[in-house]
């Protein structure tokens, strides 16, 4: 701006209203920089364009030319050069755009009338099914064992700038209004790639800590309107319209779904099948109603943020008007109100993915909860399963002491497919396993008790058991020490080892073969009568391998990388092999049919 005069006042000092770059007479109490002065970048929008697009947009951007060389001590060289363009005018805006070419071309010579465009009828590409099943106690697709990392997803943070989004991770619930992409709203066929391409096979989903970034600051008190700040990460229920929620916005009816998370999630369950991802899909999420008081003041379920009188008690009973100890209410189903939304919730879960194999339900991320709910949980499963006919696939994913409970109950154990290690594991010098329903969060239980170390013995120890008592039923590990177990969990029959395998014969194999004690934890055997076997060797050892005569090949193979490598070919073996291992270092034998 020139010749003219501009105020700048701050009303407050939370309220600071700046001017940067400005040309005038200028007044006021704001934030003043470069007044007088040229800024850079010339333009903010080819700036920003420039970093999103990760490529240099001058020359497509149109900015008046000037120059901007002011130094006070310039070269004799430049002294003259500047000297000498003194005598030109200064170019104004109006002559640089009169002066400006017209160069858009205006000619239809060319161009074909409507009539004569024929269009393409777009072929629809068919969609690839696969078989996702749990057989001979492994999760398979097709036949082959489903291995690969999980992807957790952002539970509250997120910013929108562009430096901060190519660190971002998918949440496919997070939305950004108008604006898609990693760290806004994601697009579906984008994350099932990202996942593909880093090897993924897991995205394990909860719903966000709270809806908006405001919270983000942790505080408890109430915001004084609705002005958000997104990523907004959406909740399974919709707004009503009516009042007004702890965080500004209208309050949630607990009765109303919110159909766009569901419909994110339904498509990417459909999108992800044809690729071979599983959705695992956390029910709740138990880090609202524990821990920091933040957690619970937004939550749909608090009473002052839904329009459904829930009775949970108000004010809030914040312990030392901080933290927040609410998980024993809200698990308590003896409630005749709480218990019938619990009910119809469950029933939106499984109705959501009624007809996908690939997603698996768990009752919540972070359950230390009590037995008494999961109970309830499992039942209002064989409820919707016996009404509709349909099956879900559920694992059971709890502490040591609650998932035993559950498994040596005959009729609700029927209703368990997966066994889920994660909040509690065996440690070198014993067990690491809090009892639930302690109104503790997994890391508050890890602060009282020792954690320990663990290793490949303690975290096949771990599979292995599980598998021997209930062999019908798959068990995945991501406890302590995950992923770094991943063999010590495939070895002993698990389900979605994050190994570096992706040979599909070997996983062929793997899927069919059966674990052998080999009452020793120098080397870990699975065989197959007819198929082959696979050994992993620890240490320096000569290895029985017992097979059905016939040719195999001898292969070998890095678990760092995956890489296959054939060491023996056509070997004609009759009834028992000596395999001779003379590495003392962790190593793997693929003995296949030929």
């Amino acid at each position: 701006m020139y010749g003219c005069g501009i105020e700048c006042f701050s009303p407050a000092k939370d309220a600071v209203n700046r001017a940067y770059g400005c040309w005038a007479q200028f007044s006021g109490d704001g934030q003043w920089a470069e007044s007088n002065n040229h800024v850079h970048p010339r333009s903010l929008f080819y700036a920003q364009l420039a970093a999103r697009l990760d490529k240099d947009c001058s020359a497509q951007a149109r900015i008046l030319p000037m120059a901007t060389n002011a130094t006070s001590s310039p070269t004799v060289e430049a002294a003259m050069k500047m000297a000498k363009e003194a005598y030109t005018p200064r170019l104004t805006m109006r002559k640089w755009i009169e002066d400006a070419p017209y160069t858009a071309c205006v000619s239809f010579g060319k161009l074909k009338s409507v009539e004569d465009l024929k269009f393409k009828t777009p072929v629809q590409k068919e969609k690839e099914k696969h078989l996702f099943a749990i057989m001979n106690g492994r999760m398979q697709m097709d036949g082959r064992l489903l291995v690969g990392g999980r992807q957790e997803v952002p539970w509250w943070n997120g910013k929108l700038r562009t430096s901060y989004l190519a660190k971002a991770k998918p949440h496919i619930t997070r939305f950004v209004p108008g604006r898609e992409g990693l760290g806004l709203t994601d697009r579906i066929d984008s994350t099932v790639n990202y996942m593909v391409k880093n090897r993924l096979l897991v995205l394990d989903h909860n719903y966000g800590l709270w809806y908006e970034r405001r919270r983000d600051d942790h505080e408890r008190v109430r915001r004084r309107d609705g002005d958000a700040w997104g990523p907004f990460y959406e909740q399974p229920f919709a707004r009503s319209g009516e009042g007004t929620a702890w965080e500004g916005l209208s309050k949630y009816d607990l009765n109303r779904p919110n159909a766009w998370y569901w419909s994110r999630l339904k498509q990417f369950a459909e999108k992800g099948a044809e690729k071979g991802l599983l959705l695992f899909h956390e029910n709740y999420f138990q880090h609202n109603i524990l821990e920091a008081g933040a957690h619970w003041v937004d939550s749909p379920w608090r009473s002052v943020n839904n329009i459904n009188q829930t009775d949970m008690p108000e004010p809030v009973p914040f312990a030392g008007d901080k933290r927040i100890f609410v998980a024993d209410m809200f698990y308590d189903i003896s409630h005749p109100v709480r218990r019938e939304f619990h009910r119809k919730y469950i029933r939106q879960c499984l109705d959501n993915f009624a007809d996908d194999a690939n997603v698996v339900q768990l009752i919540s991320a972070e359950y230390t909860g009590p037995l008494h709910f999961v109970q309830f949980w499992l039942d209002v499963i064989g409820e919707w399963e016996k009404e509709t006919g349909k099956k879900a696939t559920v694992a059971l994913s709890t502490t040591k002491d609650v998932q035993d409970a559950i498994l040596n109950d005959v009729r609700r154990a029927k209703l368990v497919d997966i066994i889920d290690i994660r909040y509690w594991h065996y440690k070198v010098d014993g067990l690491y396993a809090p009892e639930g329903g302690k109104n503790l969060a997994p890391r508050q239980h890890a602060r009282k008790m020792k954690v320990g170390k663990v290793t490949f013995d303690e975290a096949y120890r771990a599979v292995s058991e599980y598998r021997q008592k209930f062999p019908e039923k798959a068990v995945t590990y991501y406890a302590q020490n995950y992923p770094d177990m991943a063999w010590a969990v495939f070895m002993a029959g698990g389900s979605c080892p994050v190994i570096p395998v992706a040979d599909e014969g070997f996983l062929n194999d793997a899927a069919a073969m059966d674990v052998e004690d080999t009452g020793t934890n120098k080397y870990r055997k699975l065989v197959k009568s007819g198929i082959g076997s696979i050994i992993y060797s620890h240490s320096e050892a000569d290895i029985p391998v017992h097979l059905s005569p016939g040719k195999y090949i001898l292969k070998s193979v890095d678990p760092k990388t995956g890489v296959i490598t054939v060491i023996g070919k056509r070997l004609n073996i009759k009834d028992v092999y000596m395999l001779k291992v003379d590495k003392d270092k962790d190593c793997i034998y693929w003995f296949h049919r030929n």
